[in-house]
């Protein structure tokens, strides 16, 4: 066999070994699943039903959160708010009950009842945003996630559903002295949170009278 013979051989032979490893095979549901679109949507509202909802059951008293904040604010951050980083920046779960004192353009002024503490809170009722909702329950793991993204949309599909759901009904019939019942989350600095003017996001939102 001629050297000219050989040397092409293993030409053919080094080749082959260099197709041979470019070449893989995976499943192709697996493909499809590193491939599928996140669902945002999908995500929110099975959120939205699966943990949210049970979740504001456990939701405190916003006129207990004022008077707790008062006496001892790091102890009622670290129980009763949520965050999923680090920072001042807290979120709680919040319930209660109002009169109408005032409709305003984006928002609707509630006195609470019982009314020990003289509040008043608004209910955002235009500009619904951020992660407050997403947040405050802690039912979501960010390590469920492959991108900020993806998180990031939850939320937005979260206020949609605020947007289209919760609030329409309730400003098409509120009047100033109509009797609301509410549950929502809150954004609260721990540093410097500013109890006067707390506005609820909200979730639940009904005239009860």
């Amino acid at each position: 066999m001629s050297r000219k013979l050989i040397k092409y051989g293993a030409l053919l032979i080094l080749a082959g070994v260099v197709l041979f490893n470019s070449i893989y095979f995976e499943k192709l549901d697996e493909h499809r699943s590193l491939t599928a679109e996140f669902d945002a949507a999908a995500y929110a509202q099975q959120y939205w039903n699966e943990k949210l909802m049970p979740a504001l059951s456990g939701a405190i008293g916003i006129d207990s959160l004022a008077t707790l904040l008062k006496t001892d604010k790091d102890r009622t951050f670290d129980q009763f708010s949520n965050a999923l980083g680090i920072g001042n920046i807290r979120y709680f779960l919040v319930k209660g009950e109002g009169i109408i004192a005032g409709i305003n353009e984006n928002d609707v002024s509630l006195q609470i009842i019982p009314g020990n503490n003289g509040l008043l809170v608004k209910i955002a009722t235009e500009f619904v945003f951020g992660n407050a909702v997403r947040d405050a329950s802690a039912g979501i793991d960010i390590n469920e996630f492959t991108n900020t993204m993806d998180f990031n949309n939850v939320s937005n599909e979260i206020n949609k559903i605020i947007r289209s759901s919760v609030l329409p009904p309730f400003k098409a019939a509120a009047k100033t002295g109509d009797k609301v019942a509410f549950s929502g989350a809150v954004e609260l600095n721990r540093e410097h949170p500013d109890i006067a003017n707390m506005e609820v996001i909200p979730v639940v939102l009904k005239i009860i009278e």
